[in-house]
């Protein structure tokens, strides 16, 4: 008897190491989905891509899926083109560059930081607040004085540009976003485009970079930062720093995060509700269209006239995004050359 069961526990164990070998060597399938175990990462708009390389070049090396999130959204962060996301950021309506930010990984461990001034990689403070203090979230001058604590340098965010495009809107002081203006800022290579700045009216919207990623080991981790809403009241915070609504990972399940207007994703949890329908057996664009019907359903007249958009990944390595309106894009990197755009499909 003894015998048998050593023989079947055997048989078992080459099977699943049979099984795994078997997964590993398998290349990257059709669009939408890519082999467990092969690294994977994902992000929203344009400046996904540039985002994007940064984060294989961690995941490519065996790298954790969170130093890779962290690595692959500090590229917008720091980039002063890019207006909606860190450095360069626009103000809100009293001149202020203000960054909200969150970071979660496998083991359901999250950071966030909100309304931050002064600090360029909010991302990583947000990661500081993860690993060095026993909360999940610092806002304003304690998230600041915390960043100052941690060794992070005070820089002056508000760059000539941004400055520029504040003044101008204070002529008038009205707020009327266009949409997807985000995915004007790189083209399908990467490189840079043209300005917000360079679009006729002087008209802006806000947004963010949402990341999510899955290393070698298949576990998730993701990240998401912004500079918020384009002359915002003074002290206003969007979902992205907010856990389960700009971000959620679930280890067991996947992740998702949203763009777009965070007030509307705040009113039902988004990231959250997407990685539950996933859990539910959904798969990630259906996930992600169903939390973005549910916005419709509550505000069927306004969701008309804005952009919100989930993207998701599953712990199968399949993903998938869903927008408002036509316009929303999404990178999706899986090899040292294949860093790709996709349109998101729309609901509008």
């Amino acid at each position: 008897m003894q015998d048998r069961r050593n023989f079947l526990k055997a048989a078992a164990l080459g099977a699943a190491a049979f099984s795994f070998e078997g997964v590993k060597a398998t290349p990257v399938t059709a669009a939408g989905r890519v082999v467990k175990g092969q690294p994977i990462v994902i992000s929203t708009w344009d400046f996904g891509l540039p985002a994007n390389k940064a984060a294989w070049e961690v995941l490519k090396q065996g790298g954790r899926a969170l130093d890779a999130v962290e690595a692959g959204v500090k590229v917008p962060e720091a980039d002063p083109k890019i207006q909606t996301v860190g450095y360069g950021g626009f103000p809100d309506r009293d001149g202020h560059v203000t960054l909200d930010a969150c970071i979660m990984d496998e083991l359901g461990n999250c950071g966030s930081v909100a309304a931050l001034e002064h600090v360029i990689h909010a991302i990583s403070v947000a990661r500081a607040v993860m690993e060095k203090t026993p909360h999940v979230m610092l806002v304003g001058e304690g998230a600041l004085q915390f960043a100052l604590a941690s060794g992070f340098k005070k820089e002056n965010l508000l760059t000539p540009e941004s400055e520029k495009a504040w003044k101008e809107w204070l002529k008038k002081s009205e707020y009327k976003p266009m949409m997807n203006i985000e995915n004007k800022t790189y083209n399908s290579n990467g490189a840079t485009a043209f300005s917000p700045l360079q679009l006729p009216g002087n008209v802006y919207n806000h947004d963010t970079i949402g990341m999510l990623a899955m290393d070698a080991n298949g576990n998730l981790s993701g990240a998401c930062t912004t500079s918020g809403m384009a002359f915002k009241m003074r002290g206003r915070v969007g979902d992205s720093p907010i856990i389960g609504a700009g971000l959620y990972v679930d280890n067991e399940v996947g992740g998702a995060t949203s763009t777009g207007v965070g007030e509307e994703v705040i009113r039902i949890v988004g990231s959250h509700l997407v990685v539950e329908l996933m859990r539910q057996g959904y798969t990630p664009e259906a996930a992600c269209k169903e939390a973005v019907t549910r916005i419709v359903k509550k505000s069927p007249q306004k969701a008309k006239e804005i952009q919100v958009g989930f993207l998701a990944l599953n712990k199968k390595g399949e993903y998938g995004a869903y927008c408002l309106q036509q316009g929303f894009s999404y990178a999706v990197c899986t090899s040292d050359t294949k860093n790709e755009l996709i349109n998101g499909k729309h609901y509008f």
